[in-house]
């Protein structure tokens, strides 16, 4: 059986940290940055873990069990 292939949009969009959470980054941090404050704009920057039931389908495309 051949192997199955990694999900590359889900690939580009995600990682996976060493401790097996799923992290994502934050919406609304790509344009109309003049307006929000600083403060706003690092914490948008950082990642967000995933919600679990969430992070199983995600695993799953990208092959890691």
């Amino acid at each position: 059986m051949p192997k199955l292939k990694v999900h590359s949009g889900t690939k580009d969009r995600v990682k996976i940290s060493k401790n097996g959470k799923v992290l994502r980054l934050h919406a609304n941090s790509n344009h109309f940055l003049q307006k929000k404050s600083a403060a706003r704009k690092r914490k948008l920057a950082s990642f967000q873990t995933m919600n679990s039931n969430d992070s199983k389908i995600i695993k799953k495309k990208l092959g890691s069990k």
